[in-house]
């Protein structure tokens, strides 16, 4: 480099570079007149720097530094979106969330995002910050079932809504429209027939979720048929809103519009034979661990005029009912995706302001792993979120997840949720995850390596008077498609960092036992 500056011409008098005597406006002799290097003349005398500091940089908007040219540069990261944190190679800020960058950067085709990371590690808190960058924006945030709660302090701070869901606290009709009932009211033709439609679809799939998750696989598709033909005769008959109970009193009482599609002609045995396994199910729907959850009416409806965002807490769902946490997370999504299509079918007929929603589906691996056949109800949310005008966000922690269900048909699916996400964002995950990260979004040696150094656990030091931080606390690296990663850190402000603690049961008290405590 110091050739380059023309160092190597530096120790020649200047009668030898120049013109003759040195004096300028003499007789040239083709020689080239000594230029100092970036540290100066190396000569005697000459200054030579042996450190050169680099220069301070500041960041500013193209109108702000527009007359320091050509001492600016643009940006090396994104600046379209929420601000997250800064790029951990430049310390450039980072702005990243999956709706922006479909809608206004054009940096992914799909508004979608999935995030890896193992527990503790700063998951939550990522999307936290999206939820806060959105809101801002004017999109409206939907958490639709909080197993922890992550999100509730920070949902609640914005003054949103929050519904609590489980045994004593709430129940959510899979049978009610919702929003749909409400929206249809002032709907005519084409799009009010559309929406009831769709509403009537959306709780065919939901009864037909819930069978699933109770018998660990698909049901039969006779008893679909059978599902479908019962719930359009209870809309017939039923002038307010059904709920479970009713449908089976339906099926239980066998019309004739029912016992049509069975082929019964006319045989009671061959009815019964027909209706009894699926009349069984839905019984033990009702009296096993679901049946609180939903046999009763919706103790509390979506609300889409509060800007702060709704987060349907099921936190206290017990971890020990599985099967019961699945249903609900699948009934919260149900219903908070019936509410879009609501708000959308209004907007599209100018009754309602046009509006964006993003939707957080947190501990996504609980329902894929609930039963055979659920992985077809998550891949219909997956591939419709730009029709629905929905950002969304899946959070589980390792690609291990998806692929480790038994089926093989729903490991290729759930593959495809990961394939068809707009980014990846990656913390701290184990090395033999690496493979199977690579097959969705490849990787050079250098982030993999990185993002097994983020998994590393922290170190041992039990005198210290507070937890020790993993070294991959709050850093992720953001993956779209083949494109080089952004590695960033997420870094809280003040005002968050009271609603983004997720370890307050393990907070120790500030006062301790005396010893002759009994």
């Amino acid at each position: 480099m110091e050739s380059f500056f023309g160092d190597a011409d530096e120790g020649r008098p200047a009668a030898q570079a120049g013109g003759k005597d040195g004096k300028k406006g003499k007789k040239k002799t083709g020689k080239v007149e000594p230029k100092p290097g970036f540290r100066g003349f190396s000569r005697r005398g000459g200054g030579r720097a042996s450190y050169v500091e680099m220069p301070s940089e500041w960041r500013g908007t193209t109108v702000q530094v527009c007359g320091l040219w050509p001492f600016a540069a643009g940006a090396g990261t994104p600046m379209v979106g929420v601000p997250l944190g800064r790029e951990l190679t430049t310390g450039a800020a980072l702005c990243c969330d999956p709706i922006s960058w479909f809608q206004r950067a054009n940096l992914i085709h799909n508004p979608s995002a999935l995030v890896l990371g193992k527990p503790g590690l700063g998951k939550s808190t990522l999307i936290r910050r999206m939820v806060v960058g959105l809101v801002g924006q004017g999109v409206f945030p939907m958490v639709l079932g909080d197993l922890k709660p992550d999100y509730v302090d920070l949902i609640r701070a914005m003054g949103g809504q929050i519904i609590k869901l489980g045994r004593g606290l709430g129940s959510l009709n899979v049978l009610d429209p919702g929003a749909t009932a409400s929206a249809a009211a002032r709907l005519t033709g084409q799009a009010r027939a559309k929406l009831i439609a769709d509403a009537h679809g959306r709780r065919l799939n939901m009864v037909a979720a819930l069978l699933t998750v109770l018998r660990g696989g698909p049901i039969a598709d006779t008893e679909r048929t059978v599902l479908n033909a019962a719930l359009r005769v209870l809309d017939e008959r039923h002038d307010g809103v059904p709920v479970l109970p009713d449908l089976i009193r339906v099926i239980d009482e066998g019309p004739e519009r029912l016992r049509s599609v069975t082929l019964a002609r006319g045989d009671e045995a061959r009815y019964r034979a027909a209706v009894d396994p699926l009349h069984a199910s839905l019984l033990g729907v009702l009296d096993g661990p679901m049946g609180e959850a939903f046999s009763r009416h919706t103790t509390t409806a979506i609300e889409l005029d509060n800007p702060g965002g709704v987060c349907i807490d099921i936190s206290g769902i017990d971890d020990a009912d599985a099967e019961l946490q699945a249903a609900v997370l699948l009934a919260c999504w149900s219903d908070g995706f019936g509410a879009v299509e609501a708000a959308h079918a209004l907007a599209d007929e100018g009754l309602a302001p046009r509006r964006h929603f993003f939707v957080v589906l947190d501990e996504l691996w609980r329902v894929l792993r609930s039963g055979r056949g659920l992985v077809d109800r998550v891949d219909a949310l997956t591939r419709l979120n730009r029709q629905r005008g929905a950002g969304q966000v899946m959070i589980t922690h390792t690609m291990a997840d998806l692929l480790s269900l038994s089926d093989q048909a729903d490991r290729l699916k759930a593959k495809g949720f990961a394939e068809r996400a707009g980014m990846v964002i990656c913390g701290g995950l184990p090395q033999a995850e690496m493979s199977m990260v690579n097959e969705v979004v490849r990787m050079s040696s250098i982030e993999q390596r990185m993002i097994v150094d983020w998994s590393t656990p922290p170190s041992w030091n039990p005198d210290l008077s507070q937890d020790s931080e993993p070294p991959g606390r709050g850093r992720f690296l953001v993956k779209v498609g083949g494109r080089p990663g952004i590695p960033f850190k997420v870094e809280l402000t003040s005002v968050e960092t009271g609603v983004n603690d997720t370890n307050k049961r393990w907070v120790h008290s500030t006062t301790r036992p005396s010893a002759n405590t009994a």
